[in-house]
């Protein structure tokens, strides 16, 4: 028996296959284009389906027994479909401008705080209701035209197996379900002006919504008893692949973006989530929330650095045969040992996200001479990310969460440099997961659960988490961090006026 993963993404879609045993056999990946204009940042929804329809074929012909299939997908954006799933017009990203205005409005009607205490979410234009009011006003012709509002996940689920269903945590990116009654909240809908039946039934994250149709199992080569699943939002979905299911561990998605996801074992103060932008969204275990606090530079910040910055450091390092990451880590270790480096680095080069998110918000580097070194800025960046995920646990500490360690995937987790220094920095241990994709790990395990594969969690985990290394904070390093720290957590305030 074989399952897959079939993760939705912004700028592309892959597919994993793993065996029985949970092991990773291959994968497929297809990317399809975005579009960003002044006016709006769209996709269109049929190119992210052809891409679909390609890794899957990929890895059906090679795989046809594969018994289930996953699908996770970013959230937010949304699909107006007409009554056979064809899109009818392109699908806003989250990052569009649309939809302030009717944000606005939909606050002055119910509240912030109520509407946060409903949803889980602070009000943001970002997320799907907002931009549907504004299909409303604005394209009229095509909302009344419309049979379906799709998120990826759910619109890539249909065209599969004609089941218009969505998971919980998924459809909470909408900003118009409800997280206590796992129900659309038919309040936010009717001061949005909205019918909620076009949007797609909700069901527990990780449910089978059914077999491939017919023409879904000719165009993929799979089998039309291949099994369909709802996994979720693919935070949650990376949670799951971090083995993360409690309130003891938190998950740190070091990628592109940073990600830090606590779980909570009941509902967490909906008023201190609120004040830090922190989302609250269902776990897949019931009664469970988990939160997200990132920051829109990570991984992303680092790649910054090497491109602009390291040119000749990349092309030493292409000479060693190393990576200029693992040069630049070593070049600062030999000039300045393991010492922070002086330097204050506020990671906002692409805005502010939790606790701020200020898209306005700009990077700064502080503490240069004529002397700095590309190494040295490399691991000033390093730290500041760490110094906004300490912000944000400080933040969050408030709330009542209060974990003992944090399962890292991701990019930056395989940095032995990187993880020493968020051990110290966040003074918690830090656990580095084989894994680089914990998100299709997560989705492949509920789609075991779903087929049968595996009876729970704890059995898909024992499977397919596997730890790699352990980092331990050091007092001694702590302590040096936190002079600096000190000093970091005034820089927003101090900055921000002039930017």
């Amino acid at each position: 028996m074989k399952i897959a993963g079939l993760d939705i993404g912004t700028t592309g879609c892959k597919c994993t296959v793993f065996d029985e045993n949970g092991s990773y056999l291959d994968r497929a990946y297809q990317d399809y284009p975005v579009s960003r204009s002044a006016d709006g940042h769209e996709m269109d929804a049929a190119a992210v389906m052809d891409g679909v329809w390609a890794v899957l074929r990929q890895m059906g012909l090679k795989f046809p027994d594969i018994a289930g299939i996953g699908v996770t997908s970013f959230g937010e954006t949304f699909v107006c479909a007409d009554d056979q799933g064809k899109p009818l017009l392109p699908a806003m990203l989250y990052t569009d401008p649309r939809g302030e205005a009717e944000c606005r409005e939909l606050c002055e009607r119910l509240g912030e705080k109520r509407i946060a205490h409903i949803t889980g979410l602070r009000p943001h234009e970002m997320y799907s209701i907002s931009k549907i009011m504004w299909v409303k006003r604005h394209c009229p012709d095509v909302y009344r035209k419309t049979k379906h509002i799709f998120l990826m996940e759910d619109y890539v689920v249909y065209h599969l197996t004609g089941i218009a269903q969505i998971d919980y945590s998924l459809a909470t990116r909408t900003m118009a379900f409800d997280i206590r009654r796992l129900a659309w909240s038919e309040e936010v809908f009717a001061a949005a002006g909205i019918d909620s039946s076009l949007l797609s039934k909700t069901v527990p994250t990780g449910t089978a919504a059914g077999c491939l149709l017919p023409s879904a199992a000719e165009k993929t080569g799979l089998n039309q008893k291949t099994v369909i699943v709802s996994v979720s939002h693919d935070q949650i979905a990376a949670c799951v692949g971090a083995g993360v299911f409690d309130s003891s561990a938190a998950a740190d998605g070091a990628g592109t973006v940073e990600c830090l996801t606590p779980v909570y074992d009941t509902l967490p103060d909906i008023d201190v989530m609120y004040e830090g932008y922190y989302a609250v969204v269902p776990h897949v275990i019931s009664g469970k929330y988990a939160a997200y606090a990132f920051s829109y530079t990570g991984g992303a910040l680092l790649q910054w650095c090497t491109d602009t910055l390291a040119k000749k450091e990349k092309e030493t390092a292409a000479r060693e045969g190393i990576s200029v990451n693992e040069y630049l880590e070593r070049e600062y270790l030999s000039e300045k040992g393991e010492n922070p480096s002086g330097l204050l680095v506020l990671p906002h080069f692409a805005g502010a996200a939790t606790p701020y998110m200020d898209t306005g918000s700009k990077g700064v580097i502080l503490g240069l001479t004529t002397s700095t070194t590309t190494a040295e800025i490399y691991r000033a960046c390093m730290e500041g990310v760490a110094y906004e995920m300490y912000l944000n646990m400080e933040k969050l500490a408030a709330s009542g969460i209060h974990f003992d360690r944090i399962h890292a995937t991701g990019g930056g987790a395989h940095s032995a440099v990187w993880m020493q220094m968020k051990a110290d920095i966040l003074n918690i241990p830090m656990v580095e997961l084989r894994t680089a994709d914990a998100g299709t790990v997560g989705s492949a395990m509920l789609t075991g659960i779903a087929v049968g594969l595996f009876t729970d969690l704890e059995d898909a985990a024992a499977h397919m988490v596997e730890k790699s290394n352990e980092y331990h904070p050091r007092k001694e390093m702590h302590e040096k961090y936190m002079k600096n720290f000190s000093r970091y957590r005034q820089i927003y305030q101090a900055v921000r006026p002039l930017v």
